[in-house]
């Protein structure tokens, strides 16, 4: 069984969703962000950067608990615990790490500061707005060039690459971005929400 640690963020969302699409048992144990529940000693010791999600897997690698922080470090945990998501051929291997990174360096720290700029700051900065939206803007570009004529971003199939960038993509309103300008994105973006798997894992916590 893994316990699962987390909040209703996108960050949060990369990992219910691949415990979905890995169809692994697991519990849920929310931590309202909003409430500094990060900050509980007891999470601390899962997750020592006090940020969502953590996981605790009771049949680590060794027969013993293990417990991952950092979204990149569980998916790739995951889908080598389970052989899913993540190809083994070398080539398709590195493909994959490749933009798994992309999103980890640039989708998530860029997009979370357009939503803090554009929601959440006590101040409006414009400065700082034009900035990161115009950083998801381009991040945009890039994702819809790269899957203009490919269905996923990585391998020639449906990865953790994917898994990692799509619940960032699924909060577009919140930068101020419309799918319907980035149309080969948006066929991507459509194609992964279709999936069962997905829709249950955003339904977590």
């Amino acid at each position: 069984m893994i316990e699962l640690y987390t909040w209703g963020t996108p960050n949060g969302r990369k990992v219910s969703v691949m415990l979905e699409e890995c169809g692994l048992d697991y519990q849920v144990y929310p931590v309202n962000i909003a409430k500094d529940e990060q900050f509980d000693p007891d999470f601390l010791k899962i997750s020592p950067n006090n940020k969502i999600p953590a996981i605790v897997d009771s049949e680590g690698p060794d027969g013993e608990p293990i417990s991952v922080f950092e979204t990149g470090a569980i998916l790739i945990y995951l889908a080598k615990k389970t052989g899913k998501f993540l190809p083994a051929e070398p080539r398709a291997f590195h493909e994959t790490m490749q933009w798994l990174m992309w999103q980890m360096g640039g989708v998530g720290p860029m997009m979370g500061q357009a939503h803090h700029f554009r929601r959440f700051a006590p101040e409006k900065i414009p400065y700082a707005i034009d900035r990161y939206t115009n950083e998801t803007a381009r991040l945009y570009g890039v994702l819809d060039k790269r899957v203009a004529d490919r269905d996923w971003l990585a391998a020639g199939e449906y990865t953790i690459a994917d898994i990692a960038t799509f619940p960032w993509i699924a909060r577009h309103e919140w930068q101020g971005m419309k799918l319907e300008d980035f149309p080969n994105l948006k066929r991507w973006y459509d194609r992964i929400w279709s999936r069962d798997a997905v829709k249950k894992g955003f339904e977590v916590p």
